[in-house]
C-alpha cells in the first residue's frame, strides 16, 4: 500500500471518505482540499457498467463545455492552402501540411489536438503509430475531420472536448481548474454527465453510471452522489 502523504492525510481529514456528497458539496471540498501551488485540473471519473471489449457498448463522445476546461489548447491544422487563411482566423496555433507532416514523422507532437480536412486524411493516416498512442488522431466522430474548419478550431478553442471510455469501463475527464468556481465547475460536470447519459448503449444491461467521483490532479476523490447529478 503506498504510503499517505502529510497533505493527502489533511485532506481525507476534511471529508468522509466513505460517503457520497450532492455535486456541489464536492466542487467544495475538492476546492479545499487541494493544496498544490499550481492551477490544478478538475476532473470528473464516471465508472459505467458497459463491457469496452464489445463494439455495441463502446461509449465515446464530444461535448462543449459551458466554461471551457480552463487550459490553453494548443490546435494545429493540417489543411489545403486554400483553407489555412480560414484556420488561421480561427485561432490555430499552427497551420499547413507537407511541412507539420514532415516534423511529426521527425518526432514532433507538440500540440493538444490535430484538424484535417477528409482529402487530407490519407496523408495523416499514414502518422497512424505516433499519433495514435498520443491520443492525436483526427476522427471524425470526434469532429476533427471536417470541412468546417474554421468552426472546429473555434469550438476546441471553447472548450469541446471527447472523451471515450477506457478498457475498465472508466470515462475520465477534465472539467476546469480549481481556480474556477464551484457554479462554473457543477455546469461543467453536469453537461458532460448528461451527454454521457445520452450515449447509453441499448445493449448494456443493469446500472449504467456505477460511481462517480470528482478530483483534482493533487488531491483524493470525492464520491458524488448521483441523484444531485440528475437532478
Amino acid at each position: 500500500m503506498a504510503k499517505l502523504t502529510k497533505n493527502h492525510k489533511l485532506a481525507l481529514a476534511k471529508y468522509d471518505k466513505d460517503a457520497a456528497y450532492a455535486l456541489a458539496d464536492a466542487a467544495r471540498i475538492v476546492k479545499e482540499i487541494t493544496v498544490s501551488k499550481f492551477d490544478a485540473s478538475v476532473d470528473i471519473d464516471v465508472r459505467l457498467g458497459v463491457d469496452p471489449r464489445k463494439a455495441n457498448q463502446m461509449v465515446r463522445g464530444i461535448v462543449t463545455l459551458p466554461h471551457g476546461t480552463g487550459k490553453v489548447v494548443r490546435v494545429l491544422v493540417l489543411c489545403s492552402p486554400d483553407k489555412e487563411e480560414e484556420a488561421k482566423a480561427a485561432g490555430a496555433d499552427h497551420v499547413g501540411l507537407d511541412d507539420y507532416i514532415q516534423k511529426i514523422k521527425d518526432g514532433w507532437t507538440d500540440v493538444d489536438v490535430i484538424i484535417t480536412m477528409p482529402s487530407i486524411m490519407p496523408k495523416v493516416g499514414a502518422l497512424g503509430r505516433i499519433l495514435g498512442p498520443r491520443g492525436l488522431m483526427p476522427n471524425p466522430k470526434t469532429g476533427t475531420v471536417t470541412m468546417e474548419i474554421g468552426k472546429a478550431v473555434e469550438e476546441v478553442k471553447a472548450g469541446k472536448i471527447d472523451f471515450k471510455v477506457d478498457k475498465y469501463g472508466i470515462i475520465h475527464a477534465s472539467v476546469g481548474k480549481v481556480s474556477f468556481s464551484e457554479d462554473k465547475l457543477i455546469d461543467n460536470a453536469k453537461e458532460l454527465i448528461s451527454t454521457i447519459i445520452k450515449l447509453k448503449p441499448s445493449s448494456a444491461k443493469g446500472t449504467y453510471m456505477k460511481s462517480v467521483f470528482m478530483s483534482s490532479t493533487m488531491s483524493p476523490g470525492v464520491r458524488i452522489d448521483q441523484k444531485s447529478i440528475t437532478a
